[in-house]
């Protein structure tokens, strides 16, 4: 798990289009993004949503990709998240995690805030059925119509750091919707 989430970032940090020029001093080398920098994802199906339930429909071209997810109890689904598909929302670099302002403000990569350089969703779910190209699960935390960008299944031995530190807000509850 460790290993292609470093490298999803390396790739989407050294390929992503930043709309202008921009430079990275490493340590090593410096590092130069530009324009002619791009790259293409092609979405394997989009979420669906039915009141609380939430099902995985993939591309039928893709479905042959599912066997032996059914022998896996949770699944990673990357997504895109197509609501904040706006300039605005990808230039925003630090945010109040969770929305709360009593959180610090905080840069967007020591968050799960939908805004983003790069609208890349991460969610790790229960699989409750796979029935041929649709998957439905639990705990997805996507919208509607949301594109579809990966899955991979949830491996216990690599996926899980019980030793992993976090920052006090982490621990705290969530506000609830009426605060």
């Amino acid at each position: 798990m460790r290993q292609w989430l470093i490298l999803l970032g390396i790739m989407v940090f050294s390929l992503a289009r930043f709309g202008h020029a921009a430079e990275i001093k490493t340590g090593r080398k410096e590092l130069r993004m530009d324009d002619s920098k791009s790259i293409t994802l092609h979405p394997i199906g989009e979420v669906k949503r039915e009141g609380d339930r939430a099902f995985l429909t993939i591309l039928p071209q893709f479905a042959p990709a599912l066997d032996g997810l059914a022998g896996f109890s949770h699944v990673w689904v990357l997504y895109w998240f197509h609501g904040n598909d706006r300039p605005e929302e990808r230039a925003t670099l630090k945010v109040h995690p969770r929305r709360d302002p009593a959180n610090p403000l905080t840069g967007v990569f020591a968050t799960r805030a939908p805004e983003r350089p790069n609208l890349i969703g991460l969610c790790a779910c229960r699989i409750l059925k796979l029935t041929g190209n649709v998957l439905e699960v639990a705990d997805l935390d996507a919208q509607d119509g949301s594109p579809l960008l990966d899955l991979k299944p949830y491996i216990p031995k690599g996926d899980s750091f019980p030793e992993a530190i976090t920052p006090e807000w982490v621990k705290r509850p969530r506000p609830s919707a009426t605060e």
